[in-house]
């Protein structure tokens, strides 16, 4: 449940930068959020409600943490997407959380899987990968998570929530696991990584203390939730552009920031303020050549 950002986050080989792009549909989608201020339904765990709820109304959209079967079928239709996040997984929260996909598929509304500790235990991941075959929009995680999901089996040096590989690490199995299931899949790390098994989009923002901060990688997924939500035509820009925009906030934070306490504090209140010439100076998206791979 926390964002993995290394110390220092350099531009790779393979990756060229757009100086234009990126910063400008960055900024787009998120002036998109604070006009459309979608409803954001999100189904997760009890650590991240807060946090997640938090981001989603600094960035101008609209929160609602229903989980129950009973409300589902009538709820999730008025939902312009949905999130759903296996952090603190249950039996009895699962039911809900497949509905929930069902009803947004049946509802043509955009739905973002964080599956949490995927390769932790034999009932996450089953759980996990049966979320994934009601083919999520997109599905965002660390390196471990994803690398999980594309195998398929458990990871026997698995540290829970905490990803044990670089994200880099994970690209070939995100492509192949975008291209099996037509989802977009992103990986955090020291650098994200978005693809839709085509196309690779990295994004070099964010800062290390997210690691310290419970919570910052599920916030994150909502945020992405609400990006694709305004924009589900172009869910590979828009998760680029979540990402991004969090990052940012991050960055920003952290400047003023005395530790994870303040930085998380200081996150949201930066993701409120962000002004659109900072977003045009801070934002760095930019694609990978797949090969030079």
């Amino acid at each position: 449940m926390e964002e993995d950002k290394a110390n220092t986050i350099e531009p790779q080989k393979g990756v060229k930068e757009n100086p234009l792009e990126g910063p400008k549909q960055a900024w787009t989608h998120l002036e998109l959020v604070r006009q459309k201020s979608p409803l954001i339904q999100c189904i997760t765990n009890f650590v991240s409600m807060d946090f997640m709820a938090n981001t989603l109304l600094s960035a101008g959209a609209s929160p609602a943490m229903i989980h129950s079967v009973d409300e589902i079928p009538e709820f999730t239709p008025k939902a312009l997407g949905v999130c759903i996040n296996a952090g603190t997984l249950t039996p009895d929260w699962l039911p809900g959380m497949k509905l929930a996909a069902q009803v947004a598929n049946q509802s043509k509304k955009p739905w973002v899987l964080d599956p949490v500790a995927a390769g932790g235990s034999s009932f996450r991941l089953k759980a996990c990968l049966e979320l994934l075959a009601l083919r999520p929009t997109v599905v965002r995680g660390n390196g471990s998570e994803i690398l999980a999901l594309f195998k398929g089996c458990l990871d026997s040096n698995s540290k829970g929530v905490d990803s044990i590989h670089d994200s880099r690490d994970a690209v070939e199995a995100a492509k192949s696991l975008a291209q099996r299931n037509g989802s977009v899949v992103a990986i955090s790390g020291a650098v994200d990584f978005i693809t839709d098994g085509d196309r690779v989009v990295c994004v070099h923002n964010g800062v290390p203390m997210l690691q310290k901060i419970t919570a910052s990688g599920c916030s994150v997924t909502a945020l992405i939730t609400a990006f694709v939500a305004v924009d589900p035509s172009h869910a590979v820009e828009a998760t680029a552009s979540a990402l991004a925009i969090f990052g940012v906030a991050s960055e920003i934070g952290m400047d003023m920031a005395r530790g994870p306490a303040s930085l998380r504090t200081l996150l949201i209140d930066s993701l409120y303020g962000l002004d659109e010439a900072t977003a045009l100076g801070r934002v760095r998206i930019s694609r990978l050549c797949l090969e030079e791979q």
